[in-house]
């Protein structure tokens, strides 16, 4: 497991079995430094600080781009009118499922609120966060195309998961499962 902060908004890149998690701003040197032939890029939502090299390493590597039909938008329109280079999604996610990519088997679990097509990836004992939960925290909902009554409902989702893996978010350090459903039980759910 390889992970860098990217950008400004120091969001984490992850490579794991060869796969490329949220590439931000600036994290194709560093991508390319830490695989020689990744087998996809995947996408937990499509805010600019976690989409931005996916041109980029789309055009170097010629692999696909993963994200959720909800948030295919953000790819080719730029929301915040900052610059972010246009990309292309090659396969759409639109429901909780499981696909096998090269040998790998990756779970994709919907948990809108943040963004319409925010979602979890989750590969063996580790669940990609993105901006849908943090250590301790949780992500906004404040934003265009944020949705607190989705947040709502995604809440309600988590806190339904008996599994304890290791939750690694788009911001900040590691956490787990049955830690954030406490802390949205005690704390966020009634302040959404």
């Amino acid at each position: 497991m390889l992970v860098k902060p990217c950008g400004d908004y120091q969001t984490n890149c992850y490579i794991y079995k060869d796969i490329i998690i949220d590439p931000g701003v600036n994290a194709t040197s560093w991508v390319s430094k830490n695989v020689t032939n990744p087998k996809a890029i995947l996408l937990t939502h499509g805010h600019f600080d976690h989409v931005w090299s996916v041109s980029e390493l789309q055009k170097k590597y010629k692999i696909p781009v993963y994200i959720h039909k909800n948030d295919e938008f953000m790819l080719s329109e730029d929301i915040f009118n900052i610059g972010v280079p246009k990309a292309k999604a090659d396969v759409l996610i639109s429901k909780d499922e499981t696909i096998d990519i090269n040998g790998v088997n990756v779970s994709f679990q919907y948990f809108p609120g943040h963004t319409p097509g925010c979602m979890t990836i989750e590969i063996d004992e580790y669940m990609f966060s993105g901006d849908f939960i943090f250590n301790g925290s949780i992500g906004r909902v404040d934003f265009p195309y944020s949705s607190p009554s989705d947040m709502k409902k995604s809440f309600d989702k988590f806190l339904k998961i008996n599994d304890d893996k290791i939750v690694l978010p788009g911001h900040g350090d590691k956490t787990t499962i049955k830690k954030e459903q406490e802390n949205i039980k005690n704390f966020w759910y009634d302040r959404v």
